[in-house]
Parts: C-alpha cells; sequence; structure tokens
C-alpha cells in the first residue's frame, strides 16, 4: 500500500485550522437544546397526531378503569367517520353535565404544572371532555330493551361482551329522561352529524341516554390503547358484536347519509409537523455540506 506523504511546505489555512480546533458542543450547553428541541416535538404530536389521556371516573369499567392512560389518535377522524364499537374522546355539549368535579389547586406551581403537563398531553382531561364508547350513528334507531334485556340498533340487539356482570343499569327501574340510572330507553333516532354514545358501566355511566347525541364534529380523537399501567397494555380495538353488525347491515344507517369531518383540516394536522421535521432534517443537511465545502478548501 503506497503511503501518502505530506507536501513540503504545505501549511492548513487559518480557516482550517480553526475548524479543526474547533470542539464538540458541551453537555450543559447540548441538554437544554435537546429539551427545547424535545418539549416542542411533544407539543406538536400532542396537537396535531397523538394525546394521551387520563381516565377520572368509572363509566367506561371494565374495560377502562380509573387512572388508566390512553393514547387518542386525533388525526383518524378527518379521514373518516367514527365506526360503532369504537371509544372516542369528545367534548360535551351544554346538556352534559361533568362526570368529575374533583377540586383543583389555584396555587403558581399547580398552575404552572397543568399548563405544562396540557401542553405536552399528560395533564386530565378538562370537565367537558368525555370518553364513551358509540352506539349509534346518524340516522340510527337506537333503543332499550329487547326481550333479553339487550340494548337494539335498527332492531337488532346487541349481544354486548364488554359490559362485566353487575355493571349494567337496572332493568326494572323506570325510565327517566334526566337520569341514566335505568336501563329502559324510548327509541331515539340519531340526527344528522350526531352519534348515540354509552358507557361500558352502565349503572353509573351518565350518557346519551339522558344527555342526548353529541356532534361529531366534537370529537377529539379515537381511543386505540392502555399505556398505563404496564399492566394493563392492550389495543381498545372494535368488539366482534360491532364488526358482525357492520358486515350484516352495511347500509343500516340512513341513505344519503353525508360524512361529517372535523373542523380541522387533515392537512393541517399532518403537513405541520411534517414541515417542522423537514426543517430540521434541512438544517442539518445544510451545516452538513457547509463544512464538507470547508474541509475542501
Amino acid at each position: 500500500m503506497r503511503s501518502v506523504e505530506p507536501m513540503q511546505g504545505y501549511r492548513p489555512s487559518a480557516r482550517r485550522r480553526s475548524i479543526t480546533r474547533r470542539k464538540e458542543m458541551p453537555l450543559w450547553q447540548e441538554l437544554p437544546l435537546l429539551l427545547v428541541v424535545a418539549f416542542c416535538l411533544a407539543v406538536l404530536i400532542r396537537t396535531f397526531l397523538v394525546q394521551a389521556f387520563y381516565i377520572p371516573s368509572g363509566s367506561m369499567e371494565k374495560t377502562l378503569l380509573v387512572k388508566d392512560r390512553v393514547l387518542v389518535n386525533k388525526v383518524i377522524y378527518d379521514m373518516r367517520d367514527p365506526i360503532r364499537g369504537e371509544i372516542v374522546v369528545f367534548r360535551g355539549t351544554d346538556n352534559w353535565a361533568p362526570e368529575v368535579t374533583e377540586p383543583v389547586s389555584n396555587s403558581f406551581a399547580a398552575k404552572l404544572g397543568r399548563t405544562v403537563g396540557d401542553l405536552v398531553g399528560v395533564s386530565r382531561p378538562g370537565e367537558r371532555d368525555f370518553i364513551k364508547r358509540v352506539i349509534g350513528l346518524p340516522g340510527d334507531k337506537v333503543a332499550c330493551c329487547d326481550a333479553k334485556g339487550r340494548i337494539t340498533v335498527n332492531g337488532v340487539g346487541m349481544d354486548e361482551a364488554y359490559i362485566a356482570d353487575g355493571y349494567n343499569s337496572d332493568l326494572n327501574q323506570p325510565p327517566n329522561p334526566t337520569q341514566c340510572t335505568s336501563r329502559r330507553f324510548a327509541e331515539v333516532t340519531i340526527p344528522q352529524g350526531e352519534m348515540f354514545v354509552m358507557g361500558d358501566h352502565r349503572a353509573v355511566s351518565q350518557d346519551a341516554r339522558c344527555q342526548g347525541p353529541v356532534p361529531i364534529k366534537n370529537v377529539i380523537g379515537r381511543a386505540f390503547v392502555i399505556v398505563w399501567p404496564s399492566s394493563r397494555f392492550t389495543s381498545l380495538s372494535v368488539p366482534e358484536v360491532w364488526k358482525a353488525y357492520a358486515a350484516d347491515h352495511p347500509t343500516a344507517a340512513a341513505e344519503g347519509q353525508v360524512p361529517v369531518r372535523r373542523d380541522k383540516p387533515i392537512s393541517e394536522a399532518i403537513v405541520l409537523p411534517f414541515l417542522f421535521s423537514a426543517g430540521l432534517s434541512a438544517r442539518s443537511r445544510l451545516k452538513f455540506a457547509t463544512r464538507r465545502r470547508r474541509l475542501r478548501s
């Protein structure tokens, strides 16, 4: 192998010597920068793509327990409407009473913690944020009960295996339009642009039975996985009973149903984080290319 001898009389330029002497950024400078970048990415992901939600009440037991944390896909309903059987997070209307009204501290530290937690998506939900299961879509006729004590959707009784024994509401209690204590309720035709939602713990859930349907445009996203505690890590898929119903009744909803999209367009939800990432990548490539040009001088 030929050895390359240095050219006699060659002296590196001042610019090259300065680049050679340049040291890596010290940790005490690099760490704050990395934290800022990570925080900005977390805010972008929380705002446009995925958000973590804390379960504050038992209205979805035993599917979701108090203090569970779920991840919510905030993009999926910009591409399609909800499907029966999915678990969704939504903003309740004025008719919906808060399920949890725990007192909160108003100290500066508590307010700062709530603000930061909300930015990155790890805070408790607001009083108007709810999590329920989709039962009926626009044009559906939902009622309870059939001869077996089941809810019916367009006259078809649903065997909801995810409702645990003892967690259903009282079948013998007379219906009350202002309370969800009874299992029985009169048939409801879901208006266009709205959905009928219920909790899995029917005995305590205050839902569409007594508070009315919810506009689809109020949906924040679909809960698709339990991430905490780790012992309960599992996906939140559509139950088989709803898959079978959709397969057997593909046109059960009203004819000519118009899909409902949320106010935020999908282009904004996907493009902004992409532009942010592309900007960082382009900046890194430019810095690398500049450095190569300098080293070749």
